[in-house]
């Protein structure tokens, strides 16, 4: 479960103060799909950097899988993220790397055995339709498979959570489709789904619950409309 309780964001600037977000109130429920949607500049980012705990709020407190964000030590940071798979818009992949290492770095990095990376990574490889391109390099793939990649990668710690940040503003129609289809399913097994985004085709296609954030401010909320899309 994610909870904001009377949440605000302010940032220092050299005149002034900026409100990036202003007392949010919401609860997102295990195994929820929700679409959190708004305009540039609306607080979207600033949202999940703050449930990632990049951010900690100027008010308010954040609750993740039971935990207090603002009270919770610097050194406990890193367990926290692990709950939690990341696919970003620009893919971030390690250029020098091929595709299984891109995913197994993940497991890597939390000291996972080698038997069991190999094993994991090739299943999740094949889950996002790659794994005949586990030896490719990223230079060698198109924009949607990168972010199919990217999604391997968010996946393999098998994390409770899934973030997506804008994961179709970098890939065409038809490849966004098949990376919501896919999110889609791996929410319908039991993961909860943030999508980020600021497409309306994409959220009216899909639909399940969607926040829409307007500076700073929640201005709608769908509501709990059950675990899958």
């Amino acid at each position: 479960m994610i909870q904001f309780n009377e949440v605000s964001k302010t940032y220092e600037t050299n005149v002034s103060e900026s409100h990036a977000l202003k007392n949010v109130n919401l609860t997102i429920n295990d195994k929820e799909f929700v679409f959190i949607l708004g305009a540039s500049g609306a607080g979207k980012s600033t949202f999940l950097k703050l449930i990632m705990r990049e951010e900690i709020p100027t008010k308010g407190d954040i609750i993740v899988d039971g935990k207090s964000l603002a009270k919770l030590p610097r050194r406990k940071v890193p367990y926290l993220r692990r709950k939690m798979g990341i696919v970003f818009q620009d893919f971030r992949l390690i250029e020098k790397m091929t595709v299984f290492d891109n995913v197994a770095f993940a497991m890597r990095v939390i000291g996972s055995p080698s038997k069991k990376i190999k094993k994991r990574v090739l299943y999740v490889l094949d889950l996002v339709g790659l794994k005949h391109k586990a030896a490719s390099f990223p230079s060698e793939l198109s924009g949607g498979e990168k972010q199919r990649v990217s999604l391997a990668r968010a996946l393999v710690n098998a994390p409770n959570i899934i973030i997506a940040d804008e994961p179709t503003g970098n890939i065409d129609p038809e490849m966004s489709i098949e990376i919501m289809t896919l999110l889609s399913e791996i929410n319908k097994n039991g993961t909860t789904v943030l999508v980020v985004t600021h497409e309306h085709e994409l959220v009216q296609q899909f639909g399940g619950r969607v926040i829409v954030l307007d500076d700073g401010s929640v201005v709608s909320d769908s509501g709990n409309l059950g675990g899958a899309v």
